[in-house]
């Protein structure tokens, strides 16, 4: 088994960033790691509760994934399991991962640590970086974007 840890600094507040990261319509501003849709974003954020999100990537293939939620601590912590139902990482084929979320505040901010831990082996962790890191960029720019809207107003 193995993991990745990613840390991007996001211009909001952390319970920003946590209803972004759990709330359907934030889940859709940044989740996958191109600027395809998001095509289903489905939470019950509490523990035992599930998450499954479907998106489609701009070369038309779709993924889907779904995990329950193990740890709930808004607006701090988030930790749930992970697995591709649909598309992925075929070296993921029917396992079961884990992934956890920390969101400290920090003067500009939020600093969010992104940790998927339990991954088959290093091909599923280096696919799984790329991805995320896509992903976390989106939600990193779609801040970005706000912040400089309400500096316009």
């Amino acid at each position: 088994m193995t993991s990745l840890t990613l840390v991007r600094r996001i211009a909001a507040r952390p319970s920003i960033v946590f209803d972004a990261m759990t709330r359907p319509e934030g889940i859709a501003a940044w989740w996958g790691p191109d600027d395809g849709p998001v095509l289903l974003a489905r939470t019950d954020v509490r523990v035992g509760g599930r998450c499954r999100v479907r998106f489609r990537m701009l070369d038309g293939t779709e993924h889907e994934s779904d995990g329950e939620y193990l740890e709930v601590e808004r607006p701090v912590r988030l930790v749930m399991s992970f697995r591709w139902t649909t598309g992925g990482e075929p070296e993921e084929d029917g396992a079961v991962s884990r992934i956890e979320i920390d969101l400290r505040p920090i003067e500009t901010g939020t600093e969010l640590t992104f940790t998927h831990a339990r991954l088959k082996n290093e091909v599923s962790r280096d696919s799984h970086a790329e991805g995320w890191s896509g992903s976390l960029d989106k939600l990193v720019r779609h801040f970005a974007q706000v912040v400089e809207t309400d500096d316009e107003a």
